[in-house]
């Protein structure tokens, strides 16, 4: 579990791993605020550029967004960010093997609109993003890199 002040946080179990880590988390304001924190302390510790953390944590908001509007607010979520061969590897994990994410045809510079250009972001920040589907669910998983300089 994480800690806030020195006592466990529920719903955020975190498992730190060599250059990354893998959270199990109930999808909240707060827990999405303490994943994109340890994103980018995790992923500045392991040397990637700050360009790079950056695009990282908001690719990461994005993927967890996508997965609260496909299953609801406070749905358990599995979160995974490491870094291997010089690239930024992230995974979000959800229980809804059906909700599988879509393109809007929703312009980038687009005034107007409210939403839909998540997934465009995530095209243009990723090397490419694909969708598993598991036994519990999807994970949808993708690429930023090279990472390390």
């Amino acid at each position: 579990m994480a800690e806030a002040n020195g006592l466990p946080t529920p719903g955020f179990y975190l498992r730190t791993r060599p250059h990354g880590f893998v959270v199990h988390l109930v999808a909240s304001g707060d827990n999405l605020r303490t994943v994109r924190e340890l994103t980018g302390k995790t992923l500045a510790s392991a040397g990637v550029d700050a360009g790079t953390a950056e695009s990282a944590q908001l690719v990461v908001s994005e993927l967890v967004g996508n997965s609260v509007r496909a299953c609801g607010e406070w749905v358990p979520l599995v979160v995974e960010v490491s870094v291997a061969r010089g690239a930024v590897l992230l995974g979000v994990h959800d229980p809804d093997p059906a909700g599988v994410p879509r393109r809007r045809a929703v312009a980038m510079d687009d005034a107007d609109a409210e939403s839909g250009r998540g997934l465009a972001l995530v095209d243009l920040l990723t090397s490419g993003w694909r969708v598993a589907r598991s036994p519990v669910g999807k994970q949808v998983r993708c690429r930023l890199g090279p990472a390390v300089g």
